[in-house]
């Protein structure tokens, strides 16, 4: 397998924290940006710091953390802006502009050539400052890609050190985003970031593929929080880059602590089927499945739940079978008789049909009676 080359800038505490209603304290952001370094990402963007005096001094406190990551921070292309980030003592500032012909006519009312200009002069004066510039295109999937290039192009000429196209509606396909990548890449002096939004559900796919087609800094949120339907999922881009990109040097093990921690401070839950770190993600109810992962659990789990720090559930209900149940039993300390199982598993599937949750409470109820009434 060839190894992808590729970083993660998690955007988290940024993005993330851009979500209707989530703000996250000092301390919470840096029990995060403590997890988020744990892990090994490259990059933690901790912040807007123009939005105020607070944001700016939480940007300025995980700069002063002595973390492995380095620190970015965003910045329009204005020079209060950049001095206020600067300020921050951040490792890299991330400028951008809305490069669409829709955003240029609602946000800025000047033509593209100026409005790129005056870019240019920030990410120069930046670059000058002795800080990494990423220089990122805001709404770049509906820009037109001879100007894009034409920037990206620019940037470099100017002190930029990397580029960004930002899919901010989510409107692309994985398809779309691999011939948009192979016609950016082609020729450019510096790495290309990529930043999803998972409007139409493929933030995630999104990123794989341009990482694939040779995009270098892939930005990631903790359980994919951010504005609307939120931005690509460090934990899914994670397993992704370790299965398929061959990328190994991230500790995953961390995944399922760090998707809670970020739960609890967002107040946003996980979802229970939410792939990687959502509660049913290791969970098997099926019989034909679980007598099937009793004897290799590779038949019906494709990632290991160790691997991410999470563990495997095998839970009962309608569809569950007599192989699981024994199991189940035994695991408990629970040696009953074939008539007690299978007592025991006519008794699951009943309340299983009736949307009965079988608790462990109810389990050792059906235990106990098996006991004392079903002969073994």
């Amino acid at each position: 397998m060839k190894k992808w080359n590729v970083e993660i800038c998690d955007v988290t505490l940024r993005d993330g924290e851009q979500t209707p209603g989530v703000s996250f304290s000092p301390e919470e952001k840096c029990r995060i940006a403590d997890l988020l370094d744990e892990i090994g990402v490259d990059v933690i963007e901790a912040g807007f710091p123009i939005v105020s005096h607070n944001e700016a001094g939480c940007v300025r406190d995980l700069s002063h953390m002595d973390l492995d990551a380095r620190i970015c921070c965003l910045s329009r292309a204005l020079k209060a802006d950049v001095d206020c980030a600067i300020g921050c003592d951040v490792d890299m500032i991330s400028i951008f502009i809305a490069t669409s012909d829709l955003h240029m006519r609602i946000k800025f009312k000047k033509p593209r050539e100026e409005i790129l200009e005056q870019a240019l002069s920030m990410v120069e004066y930046a670059h000058d400052h002795g800080i990494q510039v990423r220089f990122a295109a805001e709404d770049a999937s509906r820009t037109d890609i001879a100007f894009l290039r034409e920037m990206y192009l620019k940037g470099a000429e100017y002190g930029a050190d990397y580029v960004s196209y930002a899919d901010t509606v989510g409107c692309l396909t994985p398809l779309e985003m691999a011939e948009i990548i192979d016609t950016l890449v082609v020729d450019l002096p510096i790495p290309l970031c990529i930043h999803c939004h998972d409007d139409m559900g493929c933030a995630t796919a999104n990123t794989i593929t341009a990482a694939e087609r040779g995009a270098y800094q892939l930005h990631t949120t903790v359980n994919g929080i951010g504005e609307r339907a939120g931005n690509a999922s460090l934990e899914e881009v994670l397993c992704a880059l370790r299965f398929k990109g061959g990328v190994d040097r991230y500790d995953l093990s961390h995944l399922l602590k760090l998707s809670r921690m970020v739960s609890d401070a967002s107040g946003i839950p996980v979802p229970k089927i939410k792939s990687i770190v959502g509660d049913h993600a290791f969970a098997h109810e099926s019989g034909i499945h679980i007598a099937a992962l009793i004897e290799d659990s590779s038949t019906y789990e494709y990632i290991h739940p160790n691997l991410v720090g999470g563990e495997r559930h095998y839970l009962l209900g309608k569809h569950t079978g007599k192989k699981a149940i024994a199991h189940i039993l035994q695991s408990m300390g629970h040696d009953l008789g074939e008539e007690q199982i299978c007592w025991i598993l006519d008794q699951v599937k009943a309340k299983g049909e009736h949307k009965c949750c079988i608790t462990h409470d109810i389990l050792l109820q059906l235990i106990h009676q098996a006991e004392q009434e079903v002969l073994a």
